[in-house]
């Protein structure tokens, strides 16, 4: 559905992506990665809006730069807000349609139901410019699927939506990904948790790991993790600890604070627990490093800018 071969994108002597190679297949995907680290330009690439400096990039079968049988196959709700304010959402998103080459009444039915689907009800005809910015949200989602595209591109989609409203979206944008393909960037990852998508993560404009949450994960275990302790003798519990095997790294913070590195977290904890016990080592904490997918992110993010243990 998806192809990038050693693509790079540059802005003068700025680079926005750098040889990035992927291949992304028919379903759900989710391209991860904090704000900078080159997202957008990566989208901007997919929908067309960009030409790449080097490499190669084919959507749908060829490329989507100056492509309209392409471009036509294609939603895409960008992150940025709208800059229109006085036209309703109705004829907004009936105008988006009417681009796409619809006759002005077939405009208008699509423009309803796709306004029905992102449930934004009687707002639907009132002015833009007088909408919460979850609800312009809602108006930009519809904008993206009423002319009916095979792939769907959504830039930081829930972004200003209270929790109601993130639910039905990501129920909606589920259901989507069911019978064609979509493609969702953000920065959080229970976002992508939440629609089963497969990960992609960029940093630094660098495709640093793809695959499905059980291969990221396998992945970053073989970097250890970390173990925070807090105790009265952090000396002591250390000495246990380098005589152990178990411990990777080892470092101080602060009057009772011990870090461990490790690639054998909980029984670190064990050990832990067992030393303060024998010894009489008062421990008020143990803080294992996040297990969950957001943990794994976070942990990437230091891989690459070579922090942690």
């Amino acid at each position: 559905m998806i192809s990038l071969e050693h693509v790079t994108k540059l802005y003068g002597t700025v680079i926005g992506v750098n040889d990035v190679t992927v291949d992304l297949g028919a379903g759900a995907h989710g391209l991860l990665g904090p704000n900078g680290a080159g997202k957008t330009t990566l989208l901007g690439l997919v929908t067309g809006q960009l030409r790449p400096t080097m490499g190669r990039v084919t959507v749908l079968g060829a490329p989507p730069f100056g492509n309209p049988r392409v471009l036509a196959r294609i939603g895409y709700c960008p992150a940025s807000d709208l800059g229109e304010r006085r036209a309703t959402a109705r004829e907004w998103v009936t105008y988006l349609v009417r681009l796409s080459g619809r006759h002005p009444r077939e405009a208008r039915l699509r423009a309803d139901r796709a306004l029905e689907q992102v449930g934004l009800g009687a707002a639907a005809r009132r002015p833009l410019g007088t909408l919460s910015k979850g609800t312009r949200q809602r108006a930009k989602l519809a904008g993206a699927i009423a002319h009916d595209p095979d792939l769907l591109v959504l830039d930081e989609p829930f972004v200003g939506l209270d929790p109601v409203a993130r639910h039905d979206l990501v129920s909606l944008v589920r259901g989507w990904a069911g019978s064609r393909s979509l493609l969702v960037a953000s920065h959080l990852l229970h976002e992508i948790e939440a629609l089963d998508a497969g990960l992609a993560v960029i940093l630094g404009g660098r495709l640093v790991a793809s695959g499905d949450a059980r291969e990221i994960r396998d992945l970053v275990d073989a970097v250890p993790a970390e173990v925070r302790i807090a105790c009265d003798d952090p000396r002591r519990m250390a000495q246990a600890l380098c005589g152990s095997g178990l411990a990777d790294s080892l470092r101080f913070e602060g009057r009772d604070g011990l870090v461990v590195g490790t690639h054998r977290p909980r029984d670190v904890a064990e050990l832990v627990a067992a030393t303060a016990h024998d010894a009489g080592i008062v421990t008020s904490r143990i803080t294992a490093g996040d297990q969950t997918l957001e943990g794994v992110f976070d942990r990437l993010v230091q891989l690459h800018r070579g922090v942690g243990p």
